[in-house]
């Protein structure tokens, strides 16, 4: 690894901004391949913010500071990338269900997938069932992402699925659900595709299910 790859990293890890930026805008004048500073030193970083905030090594505040550097970085790298390297992995549809106003997480979510290299279309909270069906409808997605926070809006996330396949358009996508209230089992009861408990589980799985 690159000493500006490997610094980059660091500070993405760290959360901090301002450096990263300048590293990355250090190593272009370099000549540093943009898209190996995409792959191995964003995409790396915040893998490795997801595996401490996983293995509790890392709590959120520390987890939405180093995606928050990332997306700082990101508009600088992203006009040197071309071809091949400045193609998304996929596309996501993201959202808090209707009802519901909470969005740190779901914004965590977003900030993590935008930092492994997905289009992420961010339908912002209290997202009712049809705001999702006209995007999905638009931007044709490879995954519906849905958060919910408090337990009486899990229900929308039914409703939007239903939605989904009324429409003719649940069969296109892998929807994904997450949030404090959800769980495995009542994923697997309205039908998602999968639960993630945490960004990172999110990021995972959308991997997963795109190969």
């Amino acid at each position: 690894m690159s000493q500006h790859i490997e610094a980059i990293r660091n500070w993405v890890i760290k959360g901090k901004r301002v450096e990263a930026v300048e590293e990355t805008k250090r190593a272009l004048a370099a000549g540093a391949d943009p898209a190996a500073l995409m792959k191995d030193g964003l995409i790396g970083a915040m893998s490795v913010v997801g595996q401490k905030f996983s293995s509790g090594e890392f709590f959120l505040p520390q987890m939405m500071i180093a995606a928050r550097a990332m997306t700082e970085v990101l508009p600088v790298l992203k006009p040197h990338l071309v071809g091949e390297a400045a193609e998304m992995r996929g596309k996501a549809v993201i959202g808090t269900v209707a009802g519901d106003f909470h969005d740190i997480g779901k914004n965590i979510v977003k900030m993590m997938l935008e930092g492994a290299g997905y289009a992420v279309v961010d339908l912002g909270v209290d997202a009712p069932p049809d705001k999702f069906v006209e995007a999905v409808k638009r931007e044709a997605p490879d995954f519906v992402l849905m958060s919910a926070l408090i337990t009486l809006t899990m229900e929308s996330a039914r409703r939007t699925i239903e939605a989904l396949a009324a429409a003719g358009l649940r069969g296109g996508v892998k929807v994904g659900v997450g949030g404090a209230p959800m769980t495995q089992k009542f994923a697997d009861e309205i039908g998602a595709d999968f639960y993630g408990a945490d960004a990172y589980e999110c990021v995972q799985a959308c991997d997963r299910l795109l190969h």
